[in-house]
Formats: structure tokens, C-alpha cells, sequence
């Protein structure tokens, strides 16, 4: 072992990122308890109701999910219920419309504030953050959208305030964002019948997607004190 480390200085897993996913899991049941002891809105009749008002619908429903990502408010309520209105395709198209919009305003927001200014606030963070974006900005991007737990507003302003190139940026969002996005759509869509194959795969996909991040965390930080000189 490298000097400077110890069998004690490696870190496990992020409880934290355990949690979240149990979170996930207990999000979902709850549902489930919904669906089979209140009852749902007939989503079909929505559905219906949406597309006789045309396709300013999901423009509107579009609009409001950018403003809401530059809010800490948590987005998954919106991605979800944009499932249950629009259905997959229409709804996965209208929740990434709505968060490219969203995260690209993030951005020059964190970058027309001034990197001096959050450097005083924070510190060296955003000199670490900014290290990594500028050598791997399209690939640290991509990571931080494929993993489900990552604040995603937090992402955006955070990237503002570094290197990173605005087209790196955009691809990383706009590339990384579609796993995670996609399931939980597709739970909203198929929230009203939580035993079908769709359902299940969706809510899989998203504790896998959940756990693999925590493992890739783990190995990036364990890297770290691994290269770390030995006081």
C-alpha cells in the first residue's frame, strides 16, 4: 500500500447512496399502496383531454419543468407526472426539452455570477471541480446525469462557474440524462398498473443505475487517497 494510506483511510460505499436508493424503492411502493387501495385518475381519459387542448400542452408542461430546475424543489413529481400525461414518448420528450432548457440557463446563471466570488464562499472545491471539468468535461458530465441521486440544479450551476466548454456541457446533459429519465417516465406511464413488465423494468433500471453510481463514486474516491502524497 502507497505511504500516507491506510486499510482505514479508504472509504466504503456512500451510506448515503444506499439510502437514496432505498428511498427509491420506498417512493415506489408507496405508489403501488395508491394504486391498490385509493385508486388512480383514469390516465387514459387525461391522455385524452391533453391532446384535444393541442400541442401547446406540453410546451406549457415544458416551460414549467425548465423554471423548476433552477429551483433546489425536487423534479422527480414532474418526471413522473409527465409519464402519466403524456404517456413515454411524448413525455420523455417534453421532460428533457424542459431540463436541456433548464440546465443551460443554470449554467451561464453560475457563470454570470463570478468564479471569485464563489471561490471566497467555497473554497477549493470549485478548484477541485473545475480541475476535472476542464481535463474530462463532457465525460464528468456525462457521469454526474447517468447517476439518478446527483442534484442535477446543483450540476448545473456548479458547472457555470468552471471551464467547461458550453457544448460539452449540453452533450453530457442532453446524452446523460436519457436512462434515468426514460425509467422514470415510464413509471409515471405505467404508475397505474405497477405489476406490469414495463413498470418493474423501469424501477430496476433505476436502482441498478442508482448502485452502479455509488460503485463508481467509491472507486473515484478511493483513487484519490490512493494518489494522495503521504503527509
Amino acid at each position: 500500500m502507497p505511504p500516507g494510506t491506510s486499510a482505514t483511510s479508504v472509504p466504503t460505499i456512500s451510506r448515503r447512496l444506499i439510502w437514496q436508493a432505498v428511498g427509491l424503492l420506498l417512493l415506489v411502493g408507496a405508489m403501488v399502496v395508491l394504486a391498490l387501495t385509493v385508486g388512480l385518475p383514469d390516465v387514459a381519459a387525461l391522455r385524452a383531454d391533453l391532446a384535444q387542448r393541442g400541442w401547446w400542452a406540453g410546451v406549457v408542461f415544458a416551460g414549467i419543468y425548465a423554471a423548476a430546475t433552477l429551483s433546489p424543489l425536487p423534479k422527480t413529481v414532474l418526471t413522473l407526472a409527465s409519464g402519466a400525461l403524456f404517456g413515454v414518448p411524448v413525455g420523455l420528450a417534453v421532460v428533457l426539452v424542459g431540463a436541456n432548457v433548464g440546465a443551460v440557463v443554470g449554467f451561464w446563471i453560475g457563470r454570470a455570477l463570478g468564479r471569485e466570488t464563489v471561490r471566497r464562499l467555497v473554497g477549493t472545491r470549485v478548484d477541485r471541480f473545475d480541475d476535472l471539468l476542464g481535463r474530462r468535461g463532457f465525460l464528468a458530465i456525462l457521469t454526474a446525469r447517468l447517476i439518478p441521486v446527483v442534484p442535477f440544479t446543483a450540476v448545473n450551476y456548479l458547472a457555470g462557474l468552471t471551464v467547461v466548454r458550453l457544448r460539452d456541457f449540453v452533450a453530457g446533459t442532453a446524452l446523460g440524462m436519457i436512462p434515468a429519465t426514460t425509467a422514470y417516465v415510464t413509471v409515471g406511464a405505467y404508475g397505474a398498473t405497477p405489476g406490469s413488465w414495463p413498470f418493474l423494468a423501469a424501477v430496476a433500471a433505476l436502482v441498478l443505475l442508482t448502485l452502479v453510481g455509488g460503485v463508481v463514486t467509491h472507486r473515484r474516491r478511493r483513487a484519490r487517497l490512493v494518489r494522495r502524497p503521504a503527509c
